[in-house]
């Protein structure tokens, strides 16, 4: 399976083969299982502002802007992007009420498969669509002396948010890679298409609700259903990427 997958990426790209240098990780649903938290959280502020946002629809929005989010829920009722007084202020309701939810767990074995990397010598890189500051501070207690501050990407530093592959290849700037030397690690479907569409051989990891056809279709080249699941498979990813050549 892995192999076929690899294999299916460099020819697609044109590339002879996959240096690993990098991993780039998603942050909401990959090292945190804070996304029921994000739903419910956009879910009430869009309610309270006569906007309509399911929960369900909040994970297919995961990985946008929070500005991106609110244009688009806005621009489906009213034809038109909400003011930006209207945009900071739901955003910063929103983050009020993520920030009064419980701490959100980390990812079960995402902290070992992070370990592994880094003593591999392979760069682990943050990118993230996320500008909560609650949760970008939890990194370092749950996951110390793991990404470096100048290894990460948050929504404070991109213009156009995932699908668009902005956030990857700042990511891959930041790392000092390029596209055929590095991994993405994403478990929301428009955080797959942004890896993708930057170049990159992608993970999706299935933590939440949807079906695993929702990431396979936006073009995930391999499936894990879970953290776990990707560190209990990475050996066997490694020496794939070491052995398949083209």
């Amino acid at each position: 399976m892995f192999t076929q997958s690899i294999q299916n990426y460099l020819n697609r790209h044109g590339y002879t083969h996959i240096t690993l240098k990098a991993v780039l990780f998603d942050m909401d649903g990959v090292l945190f299982n804070s996304m029921p938290y994000h739903a419910e959280a956009w879910n009430t502020v869009m309610t309270r502002h006569g906007l309509e946002l399911s929960r369900e629809e909040a994970y297919l929005h995961e990985g946008r802007t929070g500005a991106a989010t609110i244009n688009i829920v806005y621009n489906r009722q009213y034809g038109s992007d909400a003011p930006q007084e209207l945009i900071d202020e739901i955003y910063a309701e929103k983050c009020q009420i993520f920030g009064s939810f419980p701490e959100p767990d980390p990812m079960p074995g995402a902290y070992e498969l992070l370990q592994d990397i880094k003593a591999q010598g392979i760069t682990p890189v943050l990118v993230t669509g996320s500008g909560q500051r609650s949760l970008l501070d939890r990194l370092a207690h749950h996951y110390p002396s793991i990404f470096a501050p100048e290894r990460m990407v948050t929504a404070f530093d991109v213009k156009y948010g995932k699908p668009n592959p902005e956030p990857y290849l700042m990511g891959l700037k930041k790392a000092g890679v390029q596209a055929h030397e590095a991994l993405v690690v994403e478990n929301a479907p428009l955080g797959v298409q942004a890896g993708v569409a930057a170049g990159i051989f992608t993970l999706g990891v299935n933590t939440g609700p949807m079906a695993d056809h929702v990431l396979t279709d936006a073009g995930a080249n391999l499936l894990f259903p879970s953290m776990q699941a990707l560190h209990e498979g990475w050996a066997k990813l490694r020496e794939a990427l070491a052995e398949t050549h083209l």
